[in-house]
């Protein structure tokens, strides 16, 4: 029915436009309906419907176009332990090639391109750039703009890594330019990414349409207890003694990467072998992946030499280069220039041919012939450039410590090759901070290697990291590492900088030579030397195979063979093995049995410049140079240094600004570095001072009055510990003020008796202070303490201007002061002094009447217990419980007084004796007669010796204290005076206190001297322990200063 309508309406309308416009819509139509379309009116208006999904079989019947551009393509592989995948087509698809490999919870994604230019250069312009993003691991970068900024060093590295192996296998003259990157998704932490990195390359290029002769395998080996690993974790790197990461083709080997503790060559060998199997294990599934999903190879424009502009210009310039290549007394610089004039001789003739082909690769077909010339020279005479054996090392120079101010320093020459390496130590804190995705947080050792161009007679600029310095500062650094002392015997940050200063080859090797000698002459306990040695290769390939049909290996090459050859095979290590190897080639492979070759000779080379090298330097250094840093450790209890820590840091600063010394806190210990030991020992003692230590029980401590109670005093030790000294502990005697004995902001010496219920320390002077006998134990027998023809004088001593009893406390402790010490309150009593009757009259000439006038004015209200109301007694006797028989009963004869006095000791001149007159006891100078002081007045000469000695012995340090509060009378000891005390006199003496500096001694007779603790002495004394001391000096006040005697 419709085609009967289409029909009237054509025959309604004539004109033909209409009629086409119709039948286009019919069909149209017609066709949509079999799509599925429904018409919902006549006005053309409609809806589509869903197609149905079709079935998963008849998806997988698509086309291989649409499964190639869209697909994904995987292949699975097992090498050592380890399952590895690499996976293409789901990221990246515009790429000429990409990858993304994966290994555990690690992904690489490997990309690579290439530019579409004509490649008018001599070079092959291949960048590798190698990233690892902080997403990777879940961590937001810590930069101000939290961005990644510019290449690390391990990047750099990285990069390096990937470029070695897969240069050498593009065809030659293929100059275009060519960008890999690589960027990690994700990792574990578990596997270093650089060797999946590697791998991943190689099969993106195989993938894009790139010309390149791969592809390639890349593995790690470790080795744990004899034992080789393949593939290892960072866990597992960290105990092996070698890491191994080596590249190679199906039969050849393409790169080699050592770091190693000390492995001989036949270990080494052994591994090199074995990696050589696991890593072919990569190649097979690249292969198949580039079946699977691989572009055809374009054809790129070579930028070839044609045999009749070689022919040509070998026919100018061959026969001038032989004659410069077997001159060996050319220099580097007058070779140089000598080939520069040939080149410029060629391209006049050239020019004067108009010939503009061989004109523009004139610089390269001159390589050519260059390189043809000194490969057929070294296979078929033997002779090398420089006139030397294939096996010589160039004449060697070494000196150490060439700038003595500098913590270590060294100049090693090899030839014209020459470099400055210097040793700076550091602090813990100086250690670089790593932040990469794996190994560990920080480094210790650093090695800088710097190339400035003047070293080759260039102009350049300083630039930032230049990947070339970077990778040779790393292999110096490797090599050099083997032999550095574990951190726990030596924890200073090591940072060795290498300054190339002229370069003709194997600067890095040099380094490596160059940073050992710096490393002794700094002092840092290395074991052994190391030294290092580059080997090259001169091979003749069959053209039509590839293969090597002959070769000669070169011991030590200079730049001109290392340009010019094939290999440049570095190796360093010690007498006893290889501590690092880098291998660089330029052919596509070298056979692995001639690689392990060349390591015999390195070995004969690296002997010969160890030997040089111990002659100059065998062993490291000692540290007692003034310019060499201190570095101490300072480990204290982890409560004490809990307790302080917050201080410690808030005052790190300033104890920085006032010592010099640089301070760090870390795991527990506090670490400080300083310029010489002086600075070094003021910093020990501030920081032992915040932190303090352990109180233990019966130790004795220095403290600082904090507060003062009704019941005692707060004392504030070292470390802010506080404890309490309660009014009992202040004194042997009754104490009824503690302000009366103590203030506040006053040091003393306190013994810690134990402990509260609480925890809180109890404290106790007394304890440091030896109880005196009581008076009455001592009292027979001994009346008289001088000889019985010297008068004494027997009174208490208080202080002219104030009577009160911290004045004579005060007076009382004058003896001690000598020791630069805050004194500490060892009495509640003033002293009863026992003078002789001649010092009494010198001191009272001195002074004048008004002494004894004010001494007798004393009035009765005088504190408790001292009495100055009474007139002058026998020592601890009180008026009334004297009497006339006792008084009668204890007095002796003279010879008893002399011999209980002054029991040998010298005594004093006759004169003094008989112009002295024994007088009672107690009496006062007013109560004398004026004939009694005529007859006892001196001549000016003896006042004058009197003054002098009483001078010497200026406050009561010569005599026997003794307190007037004791309820039994004491008799005091047998005496020595201190003036009868001459310099280099041997006595016996008491400990009566210990002090932060020193002792106080006490002699049998009350004398109180001093002894100083000297540097590095001996410091374990003990209260009431006898010594054996002599007599060294006086100080300003008269007292005594002893020092200790050889045999104590």
């Amino acid at each position: 029915m419709e085609l009967a309508a289409v029909a009237a309406t054509l025959r309604r309308r004539a004109n033909p436009r209409i009629l086409m416009a119709s039948l286009l819509s019919f069909h149209c139509r017609q066709r949509c309906r079999r799509l599925g379309v429904r018409f919902l009116c006549s006005d053309g208006h409609a809806f589509v419907s869903q197609p149905p999904r079709p079935p998963p079989s008849e998806r997988a019947a698509e086309s291989f176009h649409t499964r190639k551009v869209l697909g994904t393509f995987r292949e699975d592989f097992e090498v050592g332990s380890r399952i590895i995948s690499i996976e293409t087509g789901k990221i990246a698809r515009f790429a000429n090639g990409s990858v993304v490999i994966n290994m555990g919870d690690t992904n690489v994604l490997s990309t690579v391109a290439s530019a579409r230019g004509d490649g008018a250069r001599d070079f092959l312009p291949l960048t590798v750039d190698y990233q690892e993003k902080q997403y990777a691991q879940g961590v937001i970068p810590t930069t101000f703009m939290r961005r990644e900024g510019a290449p690390k060093e391990r990047e750099l590295l990285c990069g390096r890594l990937i470029d070695r192996p897969i240069r050498p296998l593009f065809p030659s003259g293929f100059y275009h330019e060519v960008q890999v990157m690589v960027s990690v998704l994700s990792s574990d932490g578990k596997q270093d990414p650089d060797v999946m990195a590697a791998n991943a390359t190689s099969a993106a290029l195989m993938l894009s349409d790139i010309p390149w002769n791969g592809p390639i395998g890349v593995i790690r080996v470790g080795r744990i207890d004899g034992k080789f690993i393949f593939n290892p974790t960072m866990d597992e790197l960290s105990l092996s003694d070698l890491n191994l990461v080596y590249a190679c083709t199906m039969d050849r080997t393409l790169m080699i990467d050592v770091q190693a503790r000390e492995i001989s060559e036949k270990d080494l060998e052994a591994g090199l072998k074995l990696a050589h199997l696991e890593a072919v294990k990569y190649i097979e599934p690249q292969i198949r992946l580039a079946e699977k999903a691989g572009k055809k190879k374009k054809e790129y424009k070579l930028s070839m030499i044609s045999d009749v502009t070689l022919e040509k210009i070998r026919n100018l310039a061959e026969a001038p280069i032989q004659v410069v290549f077997t001159d060996s007394a050319y220099g580097k610089f007058e070779r140089g220039e000598a080939l520069d004039k040939i080149t410029q001789t060629v391209k006049a003739k050239l020019e004067e041919e108009c010939d503009e082909e061989s004109l523009k690769v004139l610089p390269k077909t001159i390589d050519t012939v260059r390189k043809q010339i000194i490969r057929r020279r070294i296979i078929d005479e033997g002779l090398r450039v420089d006139g030397r054996k294939l096996d010589e090392v160039r004449p060697l120079y070494c000196e150490s410590g060439t700038y003595p101010i500098l913590h270590g320093s060294s100049l090693f020459s090899r030839g014209d090759t020459q470099v400055l390496c210097t040793v700076t130590l550091g602090a813990p804190g100086d250690a670089q901070r790593l932040d990469s995705i794996v190994g560990p947080p920080t480094k210790r050792f650093m090695l800088h290697y710097s190339f400035p161009p003047f070293s080759i007679n260039e102009v350049g600029k300083r630039g930032g990291l230049n990947r070339r310095e970077v990778g040779h500062g790393t292999l110096a650094e490797k090599a050099l590492l083997a032999v550095l002392p574990p951190e726990a015997d030596f924890p200073y940050t090591v940072r060795v900088n290498s300054e190339v200063m002229a370069s003709d080859g194997s600067t890095s090797m040099a380094t490596v030579c160059g940073g050992s000698m710096a490393l002794m002459d700094a002092g840092i306990p290395v074991r052994v030397h190391v030294a290092g040695v580059s080997v090259g290769l001169v091979s003749d390939v069959d053209p039509s195979t590839g293969r090597i049909i002959n070769y000669r290996i070169l011991t030590d090459i200079l730049g001109l063979e290392d340009h010019l050859g094939d290999m440049d095979f570095k190796i360093a290590g010690t007498r006893k093995g290889i501590t690092a190897i880098q291998l660089d080639i330029k052919p596509a492979g070298i056979p692995l049995d001639i690689i392990c070759e060349c390591l015999e000779p390195a070995q004969k080379g690296r002997n010969q410049i160890l030997d040089r090298m111990e002659e100059e330097i065998s062993a490291p250094r000692t540290l007692g140079d003034g310019s060499t840093p201190r570095l101490a450790t300072l480990k204290f209890a982890a409560d004490s240094l809990r307790r302080s820590l917050g201080f410690l840091i808030t005052q790190r600063k300033r104890i920085e600004q006032e010592t010099g010394a640089r301070v760090s806190v870390n795991d527990g210990a506090v670490t400080i570095v300083a310029k010489n030991q002086s600075i070094m020992q003021k910093a020990q003692e501030k920081i032992s001072f915040l932190i303090g230590g352990e109180i233990e029980v019966g130790g004795i401590y220095k403290g600082v009055v904090s507060s003062i109670k009704e019941y005692g005093a707060f004392v504030e030790f070292n470390g802010g510990q506080q404890g309490l000294l309660h009014i009992s502990e202040l004194s042997h005697e009754i104490v009824s003020r503690v302000s009366d004995i103590l203030s506040i902001g006053q040091e003393l010496s306190l013994m810690c008796i134990g402990q509260d219920v609480r925890g809180n320390i109890k404290l106790s002077l007394k304890a440091t202070i030896p109880k005196q006998d009581s008076l009455n134990d001592n009292l027979d027998g001994q009346a008289s303490v001088v000889p019985a023809n010297q008068a004494v004088n027997v009174w208490a001593s208080p202080s002219l201007e104030n009577t009160t009893r911290m004045e004579n406390l005060r007076s009382l402790n004058d003896v001690q002061d000598e020791s630069n010490e805050l004194q500490s309150a060892t009495c509640s009593s003033p002293a009863v002094v026992i003078r002789s009757a001649a010092e009494c009259d010198a001191q009272d000439l001195a002074a004048g009447k008004h002494i004894t006038t004010k001494r007798r004015k004393l009035s009765r209200s005088s504190p408790r217990p001292y009495n100055a109301s009474l007139p002058c007694q026998d020592v601890g006797e009180s008026p009334k419980n004297r009497d006339d028989a006792s008084l009668k009963k204890r007095r002796q004869t003279k010879k008893e007084k002399e011999m209980d006095a002054f029991s040998g000791t010298k005594q004093k001149s006759d004169r003094d004796d008989a112009s002295l007159p024994c007088q009672d006891v107690g009496e006062s100078p007013k109560n004398r007669d004026d004939a009694s002081l005529k007859k006892r007045r001196k001549t000016k000469k003896e006042k004058e010796m009197d003054a002098f000695s009483g001078t010497k012995q200026k406050s009561d340090s010569t005599l026997k204290t003794v307190s007037l509060a004791y309820d039994v009378d004491e008799k005091p000891k047998p005496t020595i005076r201190a003036d009868s005390l001459k310099l280099g006199d041997t006595v016996t003496a008491k400990v009566y206190q210990i002090r932060a500096h020193g002792l106080v001694l006490e002699l049998n007779g009350g004398i109180r001297g001093m002894f100083k603790f000297e540097v590095n002495g001996r410091r374990d004394f003990e209260v009431g322990k006898e010594l054996v001391v002599r007599c060294s000096s006086f100080s300003s006040k008269g007292i005594p200063v002893f020092s200790l005697l050889k045999d104590e």
